[in-house]
């Protein structure tokens, strides 16, 4: 993805999991979303990055509270 799309997702990833974790401030949310999409954006198939990120952050933010 380019630079271009790196934000509106991870705000939407974001926006996703704050309703998710109510508990877990904003600014850590995004820190973890922004984290998983770096560690996918070389990936070659590139429409999963969304959802892949989303599924790594919300297991982190899991572990996280419920630890």
């Amino acid at each position: 993805m380019s630079d271009a799309e790196r934000e509106p997702t991870i705000r939407k990833v974001a926006d996703r999991l704050a309703i998710r974790f109510p508990a877990a401030p904003r600014h850590r949310i995004e820190g973890i979303v922004a984290e998983e999409y770096d560690s996918l954006d070389s990936g070659r198939i590139r429409i999963y990055i969304p959802t892949l990120v989303e599924n790594s952050a919300r297991s982190r933010l899991h572990r996280e509270l419920n630890t």
